[in-house]
């Protein structure tokens, strides 16, 4: 359960939450502490002690992939005063830190994805193809850093959010934080998740789904193979090919001289180089002069929640990425000046929490096109779930139908179980087809736009987010983006 809060500092504990209290009732609890007995074998029982709120904002924005600079940057132009917190070391998530390097369903999306695009585009970082775009992700860092600055926007990086309190009208207050200042504290007067896994929910008390199942259902493990989910994959920026002697076996650069199975083609080339790629269609992006990113593997069966599982999957992700680069510059030829730049710092997770919210995304709203009055976005990428067993197939599933554009309602940005917050990206509230859905981060920039405009508004009105009607919200948006434009 999340902590309750009754002044600015309270007290924080490992063990159990805890609440702030004042002189006469902590000497009762340290009584109370005193006789309790000795903490089960294998466990450590800290004290209490005084957490520092380092700020209090308007709105709190912890997560600073796309769906969180973009709730950030919005909540700020908004009027809000903003902190974004975020637990790497630069901004952008999976963009910059998993060094995705390709954007996928943001054509349709105006505001700040087009922002973006254009801003690499000046720089001369980014190519267009087909409906998707290719940038490099260092510069998409400095373009985020710098939208933020304008915006106002105070960035906090290597923080990342460990608990949070909830006052006793289920409010969240404060978002508490650990980095090398040690524990802190963020108050404000809305909340974003953009965690992608939904850290700050989780820590709030709200209830989630994992992969195929629901955690909030009784005797449910959220670790148990029901809720196994997609896997993940360690990206990499490689360089030294010649576009025009790699030409069939790149991402859009194939298409367009018919050469209609580039994946195919890098698969066996990777088997003739001695080694099959663990995802079945390896994919290899051309970005700029001389640098490519490459997807060419999956880790099954590994947890978003755990940490241990995590820091193995990249060890091995990043092993079989030198294996597999290896093995084709012993090609020679077109490949033999092969080397890899950079494996991402960050493995790519393709699922994790998903937070409850007053309306789930469902397959029969992909299924069907559903349409919504408060439709923050308009989705059109297909139904995407990468295999959860190898033995069965080490590519993509197949067999679900097929993806009508369809709207992601505001309802399932605002979680349901606490008030103040709001969700934003992957963890926002939808079933395990859908979200492979809308996944993708050209929505999660709009969702993120929508959540931080709607957060600014509730907080400098004093309302909750689910009491701001959507045309407020909508029209604040679109005043915000003429400005902008202007």
């Amino acid at each position: 359960m999340p902590k309750k809060l009754t002044r600015r500092t309270f007290l924080a504990s490992t063990s159990a939450a805890a609440a702030a209290l004042s002189g006469a009732t902590a000497s009762r609890l340290h009584a109370a502490e005193d006789a309790k007995p000795a903490p089960p074998p294998g466990t450590f029982q800290q004290s209490a002690r005084d957490v520092p709120i380092v700020e209090e904002a308007d709105v709190v924005v912890c997560g600073g992939g796309p769906a969180g600079v973009s709730a950030a940057i919005a909540a700020a132009r908004a009027g809000a005063k903003t902190p974004l917190v975020e637990g790497g070391g630069g901004l952008g998530g999976i963009w910059t830190a998993g060094l995705l390097s390709w954007i996928i369903d943001w054509q349709n999306k105006p505001g700040l994805m087009q922002e973006y695009v254009e801003r690499l585009d000046r720089r001369g970082y980014y190519k267009l193809y087909g409906s998707s775009a290719a940038y490099d992700p260092e510069q998409m860092k400095l373009v985020l850093e710098q939208m933020c600055i304008e915006a106002g926007v105070r960035v906090r990086l290597h923080t990342r959010v460990v608990d949070a309190a909830v006052d006793d009208a289920g409010r969240v207050k404060l978002a508490v934080t650990e980095s090398k200042s040690g524990r802190e504290a963020f108050a404000g007067r809305v909340f974003v998740d953009c965690t992608g896994d939904g850290d700050l929910a989780a820590r709030c008390g709200c209830g989630f789904d994992i992969g195929r199942g629901d955690v909030s259902e009784k005797g449910s493990d959220p670790l148990g193979d029901e809720h196994q989910c997609q896997p993940m994959t360690l990206i990499a920026l490689v360089a030294g090919l010649d576009p025009e002697e790699v030409y069939p076996y790149v991402r859009g650069l194939a298409e367009p001289r018919g050469e209609k199975n580039p994946k195919g083609r890098l698969r066996e080339a990777m088997q003739r180089g001695g080694h099959d790629p663990s995802y079945t269609v390896p994919v290899l992006f051309y970005l700029r002069e001389g640098l490519y990113c490459l997807g060419a593997n999956h880790e099954f069966g590994v947890s978003a929640l755990n940490a241990q599982e995590i820091t193995d999957a990249t060890i091995r992700a990043r092993a079989e990425v030198h294996r597999l680069v290896d093995g084709l510059r012993s090609l020679g030829g077109e490949w033999r000046n092969l080397q890899i730049v950079a494996t991402a710092e960050h493995i790519g997770v393709r699922e994790g929490r998903r937070v409850h919210g007053l309306y789930e995304v469902s397959t029969k709203d992909i299924l069907e096109g559903a349409r919504h009055e408060d439709a923050v976005c308009r989705t059109t990428f297909c139904i995407d779930v990468h295999s959860l067993d190898p033995k069965h197939s080490k590519g993509i599933e197949g067999g679900h139908g097929r993806v009508q554009p369809y709207d992601v309602p505001f309802r399932s940005l605002v979680a349901k179980d606490v008030q103040g917050l709001l969700l934003a990206g992957r963890n926002i509230s939808g079933d395990f087809l859908a979200h492979s859905s809308y996944r993708v981060t050209g929505n999660s920039v709009a969702m993120g736009e929508a959540a931080g405009t709607a957060a600014a508004i509730a907080a400098k009105t004093n309302r909750l987010p689910q009491d701001v009607p959507w045309a407020e919200i909508a029209g604040a948006i679109d005043r915000v983006r003429g400005k902008a434009a202007g």
